[in-house]
């Protein structure tokens, strides 16, 4: 079967498409997917980038989704030919975080979904929205737990909350679709003015060009009748936390789920303090929060928002396009 696999040391130069074995039949709890469709974050960039160190020739991609072509003694939660995506953290199935860190994250800790074929725990998996292509599906996994995470689960968001995001990624777009699906008023940022006015298009109500308005976050309280937002999806991390800090309303919730701008750096402490902020740092979620989100999808009917799409044997491209910024919401992979 085909997959691709980081070289020594690990650049995007490095990503090595090759030829292996299909794993053997599935063992008992197990399950054997027809991996179809993948889709890039930036977590996956970081470890084929060795910016997250993983194991020379690791398969990479957390983002799995495809069919069962076969299930173990004792698999009851799929049958042959099911739709299904794969979770995040396997072993977290609800409640607490797990403390095994990202040891069982596939493409980081295991092998991951830049391969044909490949044997999965049943737990390790969920049902696939109902009328979603395996493309879309493949979407899920990590950007859309995110948000979901985010903003309902972190957070409790009320029609009529107002929520901040940030910038046009994968994550950013899910929280854009879910907030307005729940009824909130959305602030939405970008540097990019055709881009913004897709934000628009999407229905973001207000958005802001954080390169022409650097000190966005007191034109977001300005915006608010010197209030604040609600609840911001927080991405950049040290280098756009201040600036949160002075849009976010006292006693709301800034989610920080990126750090794009940087591992550390200064922020404002007395004013976290001060306004009493609920700073809350996540990575992903569970599979029961995977299962929630997948409901209101169906419901709502929300549709993820995929810019490009590559075949498997292009992968390093693919990043290399990740790099320049240029994509809006998710880029996929076909596999």
């Amino acid at each position: 079967m085909k997959a691709v696999r980081i070289g020594e040391p690990a650049t995007l130069d490095s990503l090595e498409p090759f030829e292996t074995d299909a794993p053997p039949a599935p063992g008992p709890g197990e399950v054997q997917v027809r991996v179809r469709a993948s889709s890039l974050n930036f977590h996956d960039y970081a470890v084929v980038t060795g910016m997250i160190p993983a194991a020379t020739g690791r398969i990479p991609m957390s983002d799995g989704a495809g069919e069962v072509l076969a299930v173990g003694p004792g698999v009851t939660l799929f049958k042959e030919g099911d739709h299904v995506v794969s979770t995040f953290f396997p072993d977290w199935i609800d409640g607490s975080p797990p403390t095994t860190s990202f040891s069982g994250v596939p493409g980081d800790g295991i092998d991951g979904y830049a391969r044909e074929i490949v044997n999965v725990p049943q737990m390790g998996l969920t049902r696939a929205p109902k009328d979603y292509s395996l493309s879309q599906a493949a979407t899920l996994t990590c950007a859309g737990v995110t948000a979901w995470r985010a903003l309902f689960v972190d957070d409790n968001l009320k029609p009529g909350d107002t929520v901040l995001v940030q910038g046009t990624g994968g994550v950013s777009i899910f929280a854009l679709q879910f907030a307005k699906a729940a009824g909130a008023y959305v602030i939405a940022t970008s540097s990019s003015d055709e881009k913004i006015e897709r934000l628009k298009e999407m229905g973001a109500d207000h958005t802001l060009n954080y390169e022409s308005t650097p000190e966005w976050g007191k034109e977001v309280s300005k915006l608010t009748g010197g209030a604040g937002v609600d609840s911001i999806v927080e991405i950049g991390g040290p280098g756009t936390l201040n600036q949160s800090l002075d849009a976010v309303r006292v006693g709301g919730h800034i989610a920080l789920i990126g750090v794009l701008t940087g591992r550390a750096g200064k922020v404002q402490t007395a004013k976290l303090m001060g306004k009493n902020v609920r700073l809350q740092g996540l990575t992903v979620g569970s599979r029961a929060m995977q299962l929630d989100m997948i409901d209101a999808i169906e419901a709502n009917g929300i549709q993820p928002v995929i810019s490009d799409s590559f075949p498997l044997e292009r992968l390093a491209d693919a990043f290399r396009h990740q790099e320049s910024g240029e994509h809006f919401g998710k880029i996929g992979v076909d596999i």
